[in-house]
Parts: structure tokens; C-alpha cells; sequence
């Protein structure tokens, strides 16, 4: 099959570019190099759209939550990676958790049988010459990193990942921890309780940042922490109640049988399915593995844990979007090629998607004659778009989740407690009319103003 795009990197972004592109028919080629016999430092399967770290897409609260919001749009505009989270979703409260490898398989098979995708296991080590998108990641081969720094003459920056352990459930001890959602939200038994008193919980602390780490590496010197994924140990390091302010808080988790919060608690949530597995909420890490299986059996309900997964770290990179990319993601040295996902400097698994989903209807667009049309501003796509490709200054541009600090200020005065819904009303509408047939395109002109 002779393509019309080429999409590098089988990630959440390329995957759901190129199944935005094969359903408005547009020939693609997916080149993803695992399988091929190459590997990266985070993944451990070849299936694409892999979740490396967490399990869960956050809030699923389309009503307060920006990130609650960027899912409904993206189901409005048919998002395989949305589609196959929905039908492999696991109790997780409020938020969107799936089952890892039904997930995973379901985006697979659905690339992999669509007559208009032909999927290579490959590496790609240069910049290609036909209309393209580089979605491959925070984990880019090495040649291809080099090829891209050359072609631009900016170094890529570079943060830290890192990933959190997963526990077999047989393995928990459910007579000292018990099952309740934070606030009794979801079905109030989402996630597995494990609670502290004041004296476990200084003992766990000191023991966090004692504990031995794994070795310092060259690249991670001046390379800072993402704080969605900062590792347990360095947030303790942050002071002595920072985890009981973070992932660690036990407020709105009546223990049942104190009937009151513990000092602390640690919360695991499931992890696939048949809720075998259960993942460590916010305790991503760079323990060694042996210190991380002392210091976490500390924890009360924990003594015994097996894990299936210990924690670790890698490096991420991206690039300065602001400074290289136009409204519309094309490289400007190069406008054949667009970036996708992570690589742009967005944060999360969703905000990836969404990235390689924008890139893929710019294209479309594109092989149509059309201008790009891009979403309005008001929107959860508009305002990752614009935080992207112009709304930080290029020389500090740090990755970002999407949030309503993105977003056009409210123009009328409200209450603190409607603001966020006055978001999300205001972001569906311009979505609405944004998709209408008698919507007019968005000029690049007119973003980059």
C-alpha cells in the first residue's frame, strides 16, 4: 500500500493519529521499532498505545475538570484511544482507569486489521521527505533525536519519568486495609485503603529518604523532575508532611474501623480487569528494587506485598515547541512534518492523544486544500494546543497537563464555586460550534496572533 502519511512512534499520539487518518481514508504508514528487536528503557510489551506509567487517564468529570472535558471532545471526534479506555475501564471513583492489556490489544487489533494502515515494526533513524508525524514520544531513538536537533540547532530539553509499582492483590493484607473512594465518590470501594499512624508514617518517611536509590546517571544532571511524575522519595525529601499533602493525604477516607481519617494513608488502585493487580497511587520511584520492596512492605497492609512491578526511572525528552512549531504543528524548517504527543512538550496520556489527534486532522485538512482548522481556545484541545505551539515562552516551555490556567480567562465575574463548570459549558459550546457545518475554519494568522 503506498501511503500518503507516515507516522513514527505506535505511542497513544501515533495511534490515534493514524486512526484519525484511516478513517477520513487516508492511506498511512505506523512505524513503531518495538518489535522489531529494539526496545526502550519504559516499555515492556510491543502492543501499541502502551500505558507505561499509570493506569489511569485522571478525572473523567466532564463537568469540572479540564481533564474530564478533553475526554468528552475527544469521543465527540471518535478517539480509538478513548473508545478502547471506555470499554476496558476498571473501577477507579471519578477517574478513567483501564485494564492494561485489554486496552492495549483493543488499539492494537483495531490498527492492525484497518485496510487503510499498514504497520511496520520498524526504526526510522532520519527525517522523512513525504508529509509525516513524529509522534514517537519522550523516548525517541537516539538517530532520530540527532536528526532532529540538527535539523532544528536547539538541543532537546529533558525531565525525568518515572514509574509506580504494582502489587498483587492475594498479597495485601484486607484485615488492616479496606476498600473506599476518597468522599465515597465512584461506587465508594475503588481504591484499597492503607492506613498510617503518626509513628508509621515518620518511620516510612525517614526510611524513603534513606533508603538506598538507584545510581546517578550523566543525563540526569540538571535535568528536573516533572511534578506529575516526581518520585516518592524526592517529594519526602520536600519536607516531613508534603506526602501527607500529596499522595498520601487521608483526608475524606473514614477508616471503618476507627471510624475516623488515618494520619496518612496509601492508596492502590486496580489495575486490570480481573483485579488482580492494583498499582500504587503517586508512588512512582528510583529505589533500588530491593530497597522498595523493604521500605513499602513498612506499610501497614503491605507487610506481605508481592509486586508484579517494581517502580523505576527514565528520561523524557521534548522539544521547544513554541519556538519550532507552527499553530498548526508543522516544523517550520520543515513543513512536511508535524509532531505529535509527548514530544511536544504536553504531559499525560490523554494530552498525548490528543496532540497526535490534532496533527492528524491538521493533515487531513491539509491533503484536502484546506487551511487547518484549528479548535477554538475555549476548548481543552484549543488550550493545549495554544500552550504548545505559542503559550509559553520557548525558553522556559516545560511539559503540562492540560488545566483550566490554560484557558481564556471567564469575560464575566463568578462565584469561585461555578467557575469550573462555567468552563466546561463554555468549552462544550465552542466545540459545538466548531464541528458545525457552517463553522468557518480557523486561520493560522489568526491563532499565531
Amino acid at each position: 500500500m503506498t501511503h500518503q502519511v507516515h507516522i513514527i512512534g505506535g505511542g497513544l499520539a501515533g495511534s490515534e493519529a493514524a486512526w484519525q487518518l484511516a478513517e477520513a481514508g487516508i492511506k498511512v504508514r505506523l512505524s513503531e521499532m518495538r518489535g522489531s528487536g529494539e526496545k526502550t528503557a519504559a516499555h515492556q510489551t510491543e502492543y501499541l498505545a502502551e500505558l507505561v506509567c499509570s493506569n489511569s487517564f485522571r478525572s473523567d468529570d466532564a463537568d469540572r475538570n479540564a481533564v474530564g472535558l478533553l475526554h468528552q471532545e475527544l469521543r465527540t471526534l471518535g478517539s480509538l484511544i478513548m473508545k478502547s479506555a471506555d470499554a476496558h475501564r476498571v473501577p477507579a471513583g471519578s477517574a478513567l482507569a483501564v485494564d492494561r492489556d485489554g486496552y492495549t490489544d483493543a488499539v492494537t487489533t483495531a490498527l492492525a486489521s484497518h485496510p487503510n494502515v499498514t504497520l511496520v515494526r520498524e526504526r526510522i533513524d532520519a527525517l522523512p521527505e513525504r508529509p509525516a508525524i513524529i509522534a514517537t514520544g519522550p523516548l525517541t531513538g537516539s538517530a532520530l533525536a540527532d536528526a532532529i536537533a540538527t535539523e532544528t540547532g536547539e538541543d532537546a530539553l529533558a525531565f525525568f519519568d518515572a514509574l509506580a509499582p504494582i502489587v498483587h492483590h492475594e498479597s495485601v493484607d484486607m484485615d488492616t486495609a479496606w476498600m473506599a473512594s476518597r468522599w465515597d465518590k465512584g461506587d465508594t470501594k475503588d481504591y484499597i485503603n492503607c492506613p498510617m499512624d503518626k509513628d508509621q508514617y515518620l518511620a516510612f518517611h525517614e526510611a524513603l529518604i534513606s533508603g538506598e536509590k538507584s545510581e546517578f546517571k550523566e543525563w540526569e544532571a540538571n535535568t528536573p523532575y516533572f511534578d506529575g511524575c516526581m518520585p516518592i522519595e524526592v517529594m519526602a525529601e520536600r519536607g516531613v508532611d508534603t506526602l501527607r499533602h500529596g499522595p498520601m493525604k487521608p483526608v475524606g477516607l473514614d477508616n471503618p474501623k476507627t471510624g475516623r481519617w488515618p494520619y496518612a494513608a496509601v492508596q492502590l488502585r486496580q489495575d486490570n480487569a480481573l483485579g488482580t493487580l492494583w498499582n500504587m497511587v503517586g508512588f512512582q520511584t528510583k529505589l533500588k528494587h530491593a530497597e522498595q520492596v523493604r521500605v513499602f512492605r513498612m506499610i501497614p497492609g503491605l507487610e506481605n506485598a508481592q509486586f508484579a512491578r517494581l517502580g523505576g526511572l527514565h528520561r523524557n525528552t521534548f522539544i521547544k515547541s513554541p519556538k519550532l512549531l507552527d499553530g498548526s504543528l508543522r516544523l517550520k524548517s520543515r513543513p512536511n512534518i508535524r509532531f505529535g504527543g509527548q514530544i511536544t512538550g504536553c504531559e499525560g496520556y490523554i494530552e498525548s492523544a490528543a496532540v497526535g489527534l490534532l496533527a492528524a486532522r491538521f493533515w487531513i485538512d491539509e491533503l484536502a486544500g484546506r487551511d487547518p482548522s484549528l479548535p477554538p481556545l475555549e476548548t481543552s484541545l484549543g488550550a493545549l494546543l495554544s500552550h504548545i505551539t505559542g503559550g509559553a515562552d520557548a525558553e522556559t516551555f516545560q511539559p503540562m497537563n492540560v488545566n483550566f490556567g490554560l484557558f481564556p480567562p471567564l469575560p464575566e465575574r463568578s462565584r469561585k464555586a461555578d467557575r469550573k463548570q462555567l468552563y466546561t459549558d463554555r468549552g462544550r459550546a465552542a466545540l459545538a460550534e466548531w464541528l458545525s457545518p457552517q463553522a468557518s475554519a480557523s486561520s493560522l494568522s489568526e491563532v499565531a496572533g
